[in-house]
């Protein structure tokens, strides 16, 4: 995928994870990113934030 945010399907498609799962790892990661200081968008996640975080580059 070459996107540069993520939508809950992204993660749940690249995760093989559920909905709610999805919805989870994005609010966790989207509330490191606030505490850092960065804008977040409620639902969506960095791509790239997303990839290091978890260990898929």
């Amino acid at each position: 995928m070459d996107k540069q945010v993520y939508t809950k399907d992204d993660v749940m498609a690249i995760l093989s994870c559920g909905k709610s799962k999805a919805y989870s790892i994005i609010k966790t990661l989207n509330k490191e990113l606030e505490d850092e200081g960065y804008f977040i968008m409620s639902g969506k996640i960095s791509a790239k934030f997303f990839r290091e975080r978890l260990c898929l580059n």
